[in-house]
């Protein structure tokens, strides 16, 4: 069989190509793309300053930078005199078209949301206009619209979490003990020393153990405002009403875990390295587990990202973190030295001859660590 021949250039039967475009109609187009370029690179600007100096998450603003780098670089395929020469803003009537929102704003987070919006329908406004003008360019506007919607999902999932767990420093993982009363009872001393939230994680029990166990957790944690977390099981977390699932590198991905759990639960995922903390952002993770920091008498790993990883997310991200590995009374000043003041542990409060009261003093360490030069002399609170 011959091979095709090769796809014409030409435009097909009932399409204009750009060059026969009536100039009316190529001069409107170029005044739209104009439009909508200065449009999308003033609302990148925007949300760039929000995410920079507001949010100061320096993972989340370099994106939207990059991405305001190629709209312009985007736009050198155009002429620019062809641009300029379209432009007519004295005589633009959408200029008396005004909405009494469009200046009213009552927080910054709605500045950055309304700009998100204004540069997705800029980019969109773009993509179809340059298919009339310059249709092999407009293409490649599309793979960056849908990048600002990452970047909206990550900012917006930022934001909501740094409010839902604001206090929630002190994170436990918490396995079955020997019997439920036995749990029950080791979960209520952590509560009581301040534990703000309490993980259920033991894969030696069954599925069935787990689920009563995870129950009881739940009825306790709800009654004394204590978020509850269920380790690996999206599956176990929804039966039991738990407010989340924790996921591991190797377990179910974040995405399948979220159809299993709906949109209203935490999501938390662990992370040994900086590509894994910006994969999960990407991903829609709602925390992050960092480490291992130290050794730890619970997981034995072959490789330790220590303090230095913690320093990195430090200046990175601003999405909640917490330190896990090996971390106890006598270690804690170094990881707050970090920036990172929040942290999982197990062994040293479970493990502690009296937990409530080891729970406690962590618990204070934490919270007075808001203040820089506490955790900058290597001082531990006291009780």
């Amino acid at each position: 069989m011959d091979p095709s021949p090769p796809r014409s250039s030409s435009p097909r039967r009932g399409q204009v190509s750009p060059a026969r475009l009536p100039q009316a109609d190529r001069s409107a187009a170029y005044r739209i793309l104009d439009a909508n370029l200065n449009r999308a690179l003033e609302g990148l600007r925007v949300v760039e300053e929000y995410l920079r100096f507001s949010l100061e998450d320096a993972y989340l603003a370099s994106i939207c930078k990059q991405i305001r780098h190629e709209v312009a670089q985007w736009a050198t395929a155009l002429p620019v005199t062809y641009l300029h020469k379209a432009r007519d803003s004295a005589r633009d009537v959408g200029t008396t078209i005004q909405t009494e929102s469009e200046y009213r704003r009552p927080d910054l987070p709605s500045v950055a949301a309304a700009n998100c919006k204004r540069v997705q329908q800029a980019l969109r406004s773009i993509e179809e206009y340059a298919k009339v003008v310059a249709p092999a360019a407009a293409a490649q506007i599309e793979p960056l619209r849908y990048r600002t919607y990452m970047l909206e999902r990550a900012t917006t999932l930022t934001r909501s979490a740094l409010e839902q767990l604001a206090q929630t420093r002190l994170y436990v993982l918490l396995d079955g003990r020997g019997s439920l009363a036995t749990f029950l009872a080791m979960a209520r001393r952590l509560i009581q020393g301040g534990a703000d939230a309490l993980q259920l994680r033991d894969p030696q029990l069954s599925d069935r153990e787990l689920l009563q166990r995870a129950r009881a957790l739940r009825d306790l944690t709800r009654r004394n405002r204590v978020l509850f977390i269920v380790n690996d099981r999206p599956d176990l977390a929804l039966l039991a009403d738990a407010d989340g699932v924790h996921l591991g590198q190797t377990d179910l991905a974040l995405q399948d875990a979220r159809r299993i759990l709906g949109v209203d639960r935490l999501i938390g995922v662990s992370t040994h390295n900086i590509s894994q903390v910006r994969q999960a952002i990407q991903d829609g993770a709602d925390y992050l587990g960092c480490g291992p920091t130290f050794p730890s008498t619970t997981k034995s790993f072959d490789q330790f990202a220590g303090l230095e990883f913690l320093r990195q997310i430090s200046r990175e991200v601003q999405i909640p973190a917490f330190a896990i590995g090996g971390i106890d009374a006598t270690n804690i000043a170094r990881v707050c030295a970090t920036g990172i003041r929040r942290v999982a542990v197990h062994e040293c409060l479970v493990g502690a001859e009296h937990p409530q009261l080891a729970t406690r003093h962590l618990h204070q360490t934490l919270h007075l660590a808001g203040e820089p030069d506490h955790c900058q002399t290597g001082q531990a609170g006291t009780e």
